[in-house]
């Protein structure tokens, strides 16, 4: 994998497009947990393969290609829900008739309500850890904190859920 970036970073479109296309689903399903529409989750990938090509000659090391494209996956998805959170939508009865795509993801929509409710950084943080499997070491690279900050962000986060079960009667933890 690693040769492959290096030959992507030097403009080997081949090698990029290959090497991109093996993250393709894990960049579609981190944004989809963000954007939470499948129209907005292919923006997503579509600006983050644009943003990755664009840039793959500043990746520093080319071993973190996945975290890299984490982290663009990240900043592009956050940048589109504040993008629409400033859209009203004018016929809100539409939905009815459009469906909810929303069965992509294997989150409980409970879960994903709960998920919700946290600061985009203890999001961010639970979804890297739990979802992507990523290691704290990873996601301090990823969102370029520290590795103590990540791990408190993440405890913060998981008794902040624990509560929320609690007085949504949800389960006892």
């Amino acid at each position: 994998m690693i040769r492959l970036v290096k030959k992507a970073q030097k403009g080997n479109d081949k090698a990029f497009l290959k090497i991109f296309q093996q993250y393709e689903e894990d960049i579609y399903r981190m944004a989809f947990l963000y954007v939470k529409n499948q129209v907005d989750a292919l923006d997503v990938v579509q600006e983050v393969a644009y943003q990755s090509f664009k840039k793959i000659h500043t990746l520093k090391k080319p071993e973190y290609f996945k975290t890299w494209l984490m982290k663009i996956t990240i900043n592009c998805a956050v940048n589109i829900v504040k993008k629409n959170i400033k859209v009203i939508q004018l016929i809100p009865e539409f939905e009815e008739f459009v469906g909810l795509d929303d069965e992509d993801i294997p989150l409980s929509l409970t879960l994903q309500n709960l998920i919700d409710t946290l600061q985009e950084d203890e999001k961010s943080i639970v979804l890297l850890r739990f979802y992507q499997n990523f290691t704290f070491k990873e996601i301090s690279e990823v969102l370029e904190i520290p590795l103590g900050t990540a791990k408190s962000v993440l405890y913060r986060a998981l008794d902040k859920l624990r509560k929320e079960f609690k007085e949504a009667d949800i389960c006892e933890l």
